[in-house]
Formats: C-alpha cells, sequence, structure tokens
C-alpha cells in the first residue's frame, strides 16, 4: 500500500501557463511523494487546460479571489501535515522538498522552514546567482525584510538558523500552524500575507528557520506586471493598506511616532514617483481597518504574547552584531533594486514585495534595501 504523501504542495496561480510546466516539472524531482493542488484564479490564458491536460489536481475559480484566499483553499483540499507554499514562478533544486521537510520534522517547536531563494534570471548557476531572500526579519518601525535581498551570497548566507519568518514565495510550514491561525488572512488579498502570517504565528509561540540547504528560484514579478491592471498602483495601494493592518496587529504604542514618521515619508516618495494617490488610499484603507485590527490585536494577546514578535524587531539574524553592509554589497543591491524595479514601482518606505501576482496575490518579492545596514526592505 503506498504511503500517504508527508508533503502537500500549495501553488495558487494566475496567468501562469507559461511558468507551471517549469515550476510543477520540478516537483517530480524531489526525492520525495508530494500531495500537489494548484488553485487557478480565473486564469484566461489556457492555464486549466495545462492542468487537466496534465492531469494535476487543481480547482479553477472564476474570478481573482487574491494569493491568500487562494492559498487557503489549496491547503483546506488536501490532508499532508505539512505544507509547501510555493508561487507558480519558482523553480526546485532537486531534493529541496525532502532537506527542508526532514529540518520541519527534526525540530517541533518550528511551524515553518524557508529554503535558500535565488533570483531566476537566464542562468541557474547556485553558486553565483543573487539572492531572493534568506529568510525574514523585522525593522524596528515593523516593516518586513527579505534578508540578503539582491545581494551576492555569502558564508552568512549559507548558515543555516533561525529567523523570523519565513518568505510566502516558498515556505513548508506545519500544518498545525496553519490550522491553528487559520491560515492567511484573505482580507489582504496580496502583500504582506506572508508578514502578516508570520506576526502571528511568533505570537503564539512558534518559530522559524532558514534552511540554506535547500535551494528555489524564484522569478519575483513574472504574473504581476503581466497580468495585473496598472501593477504600480495595485501595488502601492495594497502595500500602503496591508503594511498599516499588520503594524496595527502587533506593535507596541511607543513606536508610533517612528511608524508615523515613516508614512510621512512614504507618502512624499509616492508623490515624487507619481503615485501618491494609489499610495493615500491604501494608507486610508488601512485606517478604516484599524478597529477590526485592534480586535484580532486583542485575541492574539489573550491567545498568546505579543512580545514574541517584538522581540524581532531590528533584528537581522545573518550578520553578526555591528556588521554594516559593505560598499560594494550596497552598490550591488541597490543595482539589482533598480533593475527589478523597472517593471514595477513599489513603495520602499516599507516592507515591499515586487512580486508576481500568482492566484491573484502576489509572490512575496525581495526588495533590496536602500537604507544603510544589511539586509533589503521588501515586502
Amino acid at each position: 500500500m503506498r504511503e500517504t504523501p508527508r508533503v502537500a504542495v500549495a501553488i495558487p496561480s494566475w496567468n501562469s501557463a507559461d511558468l507551471l510546466p517549469r515550476c510543477l516539472g520540478s516537483l517530480r524531482e524531489q526525492e520525495i511523494d508530494l500531495e500537489v493542488m494548484v488553485v487557478d484564479n480565473g486564469s484566461s490564458d489556457g492555464s486549466v487546460a495545462y492542468l487537466e491536460s496534465e492531469g494535476v489536481p487543481h480547482r479553477s475559480l472564476p474570478r481573482n479571489t487574491g494569493f491568500a484566499a487562494a492559498v487557503n483553499l489549496a491547503a483546506a483540499r488536501v490532508s499532508a501535515p505539512a505544507v509547501l507554499v510555493l508561487n507558480a514562478d519558482t523553480v526546485l533544486e532537486p531534493g529541496a522538498v525532502r532537506v527542508l521537510l526532514e529540518a520541519l520534522e527534526a525540530d517541533a517547536s518550528l511551524g515553518g522552514v524557508q529554503p535558500r531563494l535565488l533570483q531566476l534570471g537566464e542562468e541557474m548557476d547556485v553558486a553565483t546567482a543573487r539572492l531572493y531572500s534568506a529568510g525574514q526579519a523585522l525593522t524596528r518601525d515593523g516593516r518586513a525584510l527579505e534578508l540578503g535581498a539582491g545581494e551576492p551570497q555569502s558564508p552568512a548566507h549559507l548558515r543555516g538558523g533561525e529567523v523570523f519568518g519565513a518568505c510566502g514565495a516558498a515556505c513548508l510550514l506545519r500544518r498545525e500552524l496553519f490550522d491553528q491561525l487559520g491560515g492567511y488572512d484573505e482580507r489582504y488579498f496580496a502583500f504582506y500575507e506572508d508578514v502578516d502570517l508570520n506576526v502571528r504565528a511568533r505570537i503564539v509561540g512558534w518559530r522559524f528557520g532558514y534552511v540554506p540547504e535547500a535551494v528555489v528560484w524564484h522569478v519575483g514579478n513574472a504574473s504581476w506586471t503581466a497580468e495585473a491592471p496598472r501593477p504600480s498602483a495595485w501595488n502601492a495601494r495594497l502595500v500602503a493598506r496591508n503594511r498599516i493592518a499588520t503594524q496595527a496587529k502587533f506593535m507596541p504604542a511607543r513606536a508610533l511616532p517612528r511608524i508615523l514618521a515613516v508614512e510621512l515619508g512614504a507618502l512624499a516618495r509616492a508623490a515624487r514617483q507619481r503615485r501618491f494617490r494609489p499610495t493615500l488610499r491604501g494608507k486610508l484603507e488601512g485606517l478604516r481597518w484599524l478597529p477590526a485590527m485592534v480586535r484580532t490585536r486583542r485575541n492574539l494577546k489573550r491567545s498568546g504574547n505579543l512580545d514574541r514578535a517584538r522581540n524581532w524587531l531590528g533584528v537581522r539574524p545573518l550578520y553578526p552584531a555591528g556588521r554594516q553592509r559593505t560598499n560594494a554589497e550596497s552598490t550591488a543591491a541597490a543595482a539589482a533594486q533598480r533593475q527589478r524595479l523597472a517593471g514595477a514601482e513599489v513603495e520602499q518606505g516599507g516592507a515591499v514585495r515586487v512580486a508576481s501576482l500568482e492566484a491573484g496575490g502576489v509572490a512575496p518579492a525581495a526588495q533590496a534595501a536602500l537604507e544603510a545596514g544589511p539586509g533589503a526592505v521588501l515586502e
């Protein structure tokens, strides 16, 4: 009798017909049985026909419900004890899932683990590729960071360990965590849903690990820039709204002056970059959400400890204390940032993702930090 797979793969997809063959093909080289479920969010490019022709288990939705909702639906349709959340514009190196599973099963306190995410370009040379994400971190004002984003790989990025959270482009989550939290917050639609899940998981006592031996490639803005209506405006609105919502769930009141200063700076940048109106709209939507977010905050406080997330504010675990990004690193990261943003503008004052809109949602993309210090402010 065939053993039940220990890993399910939840793939949200939105007009990803050109991306799915490579992604699904890489799953066949994982040295482990997988339970695959693709949720298609109203694609019009032949994605569903491809899935049907290949016999890939899937659920086709009539409209775009967002990244968060698509992943939640996929997770509900599978039964394995671990769920690999995977964007359609990813390609896995052979054996990556097995390595992630071994790390997750070795430590019962881990709610999730993340591979070494590399930027997928024309060449796939693991040794020379730039990083997409080595795990998520938080700034002191509660914005999200993709560690190492846009940087050349260094010995620090090849060391595994605990990180604040896992990037939603590719992460293996314990089903117990997913069920306990109710999955991703579907109100977010796209952007920051992974940061929000990490925050809530930390509050109730889960930890996250970075496993560099597992390697996954990620494009980062494949479907988003090609298919989203006015991608830069949509991006700016969702980032502005969802960042405020996440901060309201756990940030201490004493951080409010710093947060206000960052938000005002973000509006000023948005005005210079001609995306003031969608950015302002997003921030106003976030403010209207505050009563609901405060209720969520109270529930989280009753079920856990907000300090478990707050303790990670300003912590960047891959870099020794006091280490600063070198001039070469800063220059390289800034160049990578400009290249990535050529196709989609993002809000650089906060945790931002330049992303692929898989399943109507967005793969959390790495954005190189323009501020001093290592790591990259991202969403």
